[in-house]
């Protein structure tokens, strides 16, 4: 077995104290002439500091935890791409985990990520009212994406203005001349930043428009058994809605796919609309008519919270989304 390097091993190969090399190698002192040396020779032997003692040296790892509640939403999907982009861009990496749609998993990665010791955690949570976030927000700065933490008040967030977003979705359908829509609600339950049942009928009433409420499998379901799932509504409790409204792109594509398995023109005999704007969502189909959130602008907004907690303002920040209905060939005056 190969024994690896360890910081004496640079010292001795440099000929300097290995406090000298440590410092040399973080960059805080020395000469450059004995700069240069420490770190040639650190190249030569093949020495890689390890994360964990560097962070006790150092009070940092330049990592970040990224924790999605279930990567097979398309949106969480990018929203993690995007995040470690942004991320790289000012010099931190991103250690990226999934729950799956599970709570138990999410406790245990959550776990996972603190042994890592990260500077910081960026998380999309399944249940932003679970009790451990208050822990976790003690111990490192946490920025949560579209939802507050109610038990953890030292966390940041950054949240979508959904009743704003739902008024131009239930106008917009409101002026097709659609009377009855279907609403398909994601698994997982309504929260104060997403109290989605309570707008839904607050705009339907509004203008006048009758809902059905659908709820699907969880998100962690097999894509084929949502698809069947909403086409077995579309001819089932929903029968005569014309138009369906989903509180995610990614729900929206089953739901076109499910109207093609069904026979409905989308939008001739179903308008369909989702809430998130989605990079496809211009290619699907007719073109998904659906709110947009700017996700450059979440992005910005929970990375730059983040950072400037790691770096000493501890006081939590709530940035409000603002939303834009795209519409697009998906949307249609109604049938008949």
């Amino acid at each position: 077995m190969v024994k690896r390097p360890t910081l004496q091993d640079v010292a001795v190969a440099a000929g300097v104290s290995p406090a000298t090399a440590s410092y040399a190698l973080r960059g805080q002192r020395g000469a450059d002439a004995t700069v240069e040396r420490v770190r040639q020779a650190a190249e030569r032997l093949g020495y890689d500091a390890d994360p964990i003692a560097r962070a006790l040296a150092t009070g940092s790892t330049g990592t970040v935890g990224v924790l999605c509640g279930s990567t097979r939403d398309l949106w969480q999907q990018r929203l993690a791409v995007d995040l470690s982009r942004a991320l790289m861009a000012r010099g931190r990496h991103a250690v990226v985990a999934d729950a799956d749609g599970d709570p138990s998993r999410e406790r245990a990665l959550l776990e996972k990520l603190r042994e890592q010791r990260p500077d910081g955690l960026l998380v999309a949570p399944l249940d932003p009212g679970a009790e451990h976030w208050y822990d976790v927000a003690e111990r490192f700065p946490v920025v949560c994406v579209g939802e507050r933490l109610p038990r953890a008040p030292s966390a940041g967030a950054v949240v979508f203005d959904n009743d704003a977003g739902m008024a131009q979705v239930f106008d917009h359908l409101a002026t097709l001349g659609h009377r009855r829509v279907a609403v398909v609600l994601p698994a997982r339950p309504s929260t104060p930043d997403r109290p989605a049942e309570h707008l839904v009928r607050r705009h339907a009433a509004r203008v006048g428009v009758e809902v059905e409420l659908l709820r699907p499998p969880p998100a962690s379901a097999d894509v084929t058994a949502l698809r069947d799932h909403l086409a077995a509504s579309l001819t089932g409790p929903a029968v005569g809605v014309t138009a369906v409204f989903c509180l995610s792109d990614s729900l929206a594509f089953a739901v076109l796919r499910a109207a093609a398995v069904r026979g409905l023109a989308v939008p001739g005999d179903l308008s369909v609309v989702g809430f998130e704007d989605l990079d496809v969502a211009d290619l699907v189909g007719p073109g998904l008519t659906t709110i947009s959130w700017g996700t450059d602008g979440v992005v910005d907004a929970a990375v730059g919270q983040l950072l400037t907690s790691i770096e000493g303002e501890t006081t939590p920040v709530r940035s409000t989304i603002a939303p834009r209905l795209v519409v697009r060939g998906s949307t249609g005056p109604r049938s008949g």
